[in-house]
């Protein structure tokens, strides 16, 4: 009944790690302007690499994003 529970609990943690990826996906869509779902549907399919793929995207130059990063420059 221990082994069952130890299982649950790693089960537990893997499914908050997926769904924080698709939460942090998503919003790093949303911020570049691609939209929420696109961002979802990657962090849900690809897990961490979704988000990894989201920080290498480069923003729209409408963005949120896009408009920080020409103040700041």
């Amino acid at each position: 009944m221990t082994v069952l529970g130890v299982i649950g609990a790693s089960a537990l943690y893997l499914l908050y790690g997926w769904l924080l990826s698709a939460i942090v996906a998503s919003f790093l869509s949303n911020k570049k302007g691609y939209g929420e779902r696109a961002g979802l549907a990657s962090g849900l399919l690809l897990t961490f690499v979704g988000v990894l793929i989201w920080l290498v995207v480069p923003a729209k130059p409408t963005s949120d994003w896009g408009r920080r990063k020409r103040t700041r420059s």
